[in-house]
């Protein structure tokens, strides 16, 4: 008669261990039971995305020199930190140009908490984009696989890795809201072609990568809107390709290799006080391209009076409204490429075919 009630027993004995047993295991962080029947396919996805790529993820501090008021001593003072991540297993470091602007000397802190004095090898700050290079061993440095920014559609999960404010290796997850956005760089040159992501992107984030559920780059972190600073679910990410595309440019020059008309233009805001539409043209340098194929800059008469020269408005017939869209233009091409640059002088539409050149 007392069977039933010791089986009874027993079995609750048996559910409270294993409960235990289940409690314990959701507890660790082992991402080896991410395998574990209580987890949902997605959230398998996310630890190992996580698992996989956090060693790759890395936390930059920008330090500025100051000399004090009255002692005149030079101190080193930490400006602002961000994130960055491992380009390639020869050091490469990948991050914002904003993280690291202004910087007397810039520390990488990697996952393993060794810190490395980083140099700058190459900026864009139209691009908001800055290469660094450690001198790390190569097992601590482990590149993210490269995605295809192309492949990228509404509605797609990605994931972003960084510290946001210092609280280092954070993630957080979204789905890609919109694609095909705009934004300002730190020169106010407009970046096109950005990711927006609802991904939780907060000041810290910066320089970090977004990823796939795959656990691919397809864009760095680079921007947010927020009344208040802080996450909106808006944040923007510039696309992995355009980080393909320009990361041998900042190797080799340092800089954007962008080819030139072998023009100085006016400023956009002497353009607006003459009313002017297009990108105005204030010199013509000497033996260069546009020179030879007869621009002119701004003159002056006799009088004194000023009067404009070229305007361009036009690139291969793609309207020129200002010097950021003409820039961003001639960014399409390679120095040897002849281009048919339209103007207005005096009223006049005129066309010119330029060989562009490379930048000096």
């Amino acid at each position: 008669m007392n069977f039933p009630t010791r089986a009874g027993v027993i079995l609750a004995a048996i559910v409270l261990t294993l409960s235990v047993a289940v409690a314990t295991s959701e507890s660790t962080d082992d991402p080896k039971l991410a395998s574990h029947p209580f987890y949902t396919d997605d959230e398998r996805n996310n630890i190992a995305v996580f698992h996989d790529v956090s060693p790759a993820v890395v936390f930059v501090t920008n330090t500025q020199v100051r000399r004090q008021l009255f002692s005149l001593n030079v101190m080193e003072i930490p400006q602002g930190s961000g994130t960055g991540f491992v380009w390639d297993e020869e050091g490469l470091i990948v991050t914002n140009f904003h993280v690291v602007s202004g910087a007397n000397k810039v520390t990488i802190t990697l996952q393993s908490g060794n810190e490395y004095d980083a140099t700058i090898v190459g900026v864009a700050p139209e691009k908001d984009l800055a290469v660094l290079r450690i001198d790390a061993p190569e097992e601590e440095l482990k590149p993210i696989p490269l995605g295809d920014s192309s492949t990228l559609v509404v509605g797609r999960k990605v994931l972003a890795i960084g510290n946001p404010f210092a609280l280092d290796t954070s993630l957080t997850v979204g789905v890609i809201s919109a694609l095909g956005r705009e934004i300002k760089s730190p020169d106010n040159r407009t970046i096109k072609d950005v990711i927006q992501t609802d991904a939780a992107i907060n000041p810290g984030n910066s320089g970090g990568p977004l990823l796939n559920s795959m656990g691919e780059l397809v864009g760095i972190n680079a921007a947010i809107y927020s009344p208040s600073g802080a996450s909106a679910g808006i944040g923007f990410a510039i696309p992995v390709n355009t980080i393909k595309k320009i990361m041998p440019q900042l190797i080799e020059h340092g800089r954007l290799y962008r080819p030139v008309l072998g023009v100085t233009l006016l400023s956009d805001g002497w353009a607006k006080r003459f009313r002017t539409r297009g990108a105005a043209v204030m010199s013509v340098q000497k033996g260069r391209a546009a020179a030879r194929a007869g621009l002119i800059g701004v003159r002056e008469d006799r009088r004194g009076n000023i009067h404009l020269g070229d305007i361009i408005i036009g690139v291969n017939d793609a309207p020129v409204t200002n010097e950021d869209t003409l820039l961003s233009l001639l960014e399409q091409h390679e120095p040897g490429d002849t281009v048919k640059v339209t103007t207005i002088r005096d009223d006049r539409v005129q066309n010119y075919n330029i060989k562009l050149e490379a930048p000096e």
